[in-house]
């Protein structure tokens, strides 16, 4: 007698249709890309094809695996061409920062050390030890340098004013100790524009010549000194010189 399977709704499929479906579905999906989002471990798991009814039809195209390959190739040449144009940017920041700096250094050092007549387009009128009984000391401590009153007296060079005001014979006078340590004197001004601690530079306007103190007419007098009081004079001509000015 023969017996025939069962019918009906709750009749299991042959081994060759379960497996057969099942690897319609793995196919399916590696066809829309969703057979990526399965881990490594699980399709190295030693599973045979009896066991679970699986058939081992999976694999990843060549070319999707040469597209991941040009992708990752190209994020690396962007991470290293951003380095390379940051390291451009901070040598060329850095470069700025030097040119400053010098720039900067060699500005100081012209304001320290640039030095000028005191009266512009003028000439000594009486030189330095000129002997005559008008000094009490019967020469001429400074240089006179010929100026109508009003002309405008400079600084010859960098220094800090020390002394304004009243000097007898000289009249209204400056005294300015300079970056070097050596003292410049300006006799007989009509005014004088400074104070007592007083930065000032190369060129500036410290007062204005006139005929103050002992005197036969407008002029400036000007004095070098070794130190602020009289008596520590020392060869202006040869001084103004020695910084570069021609008189």
């Amino acid at each position: 007698m023969a017996f025939v399977s069962a019918t009906g709704k709750h009749r299991r499929p042959s081994r060759m249709k379960r497996t057969t479906a099942q690897a319609a579905g793995i196919a399916a999906l590696t066809t829309t890309g969703v057979i990526g989002t399965l881990a490594a471990p699980a399709l190295a798991a030693d599973t045979s094809a009896e066991q679970t009814g699986l058939l081992p039809v999976i694999s990843v195209d060549d070319s999707l695996a040469a597209q991941i390959d040009a992708q990752a190739e190209a994020q690396k040449q962007a991470a290293e061409q951003k380095a390379i144009e940051e390291a451009a940017r901070e040598a060329a920041a850095e470069r700025a920062h030097e040119a400053k700096e010098r720039a900067a250094r060699e500005a100081e050092r012209k304001r320290l050390t640039t030095f000028v007549a005191p009266i512009a387009h003028s000439y000594v009128s009486t030189g330095y030890e000129a002997s005559s009984s008008l000094w009490s000391s019967g020469h001429h401590t400074g240089i006179d340098f010929h100026a109508a009153t009003g002309t405008t007296v400079h600084a010859v060079g960098f220094g800090t004013v020390v002394e304004t005001g009243w000097g007898g014979a000289y009249g209204n006078q400056i005294v300015i100790r300079m970056h070097d340590g050596t003292y410049t004197q300006y006799g007989h001004l009509s005014s004088i524009g400074v104070v007592v601690g007083q930065q000032v530079v190369a060129g500036q306007q410290i007062g204005l010549s006139g005929a103050t103190g002992n005197v036969t007419g407008p002029h400036l007098h000007f004095e070098a000194r070794t130190s602020p009081e009289y008596g520590s004079d020392m060869d202006p001509i040869a001084y103004l010189r020695a910084h570069g000015v021609n008189v």
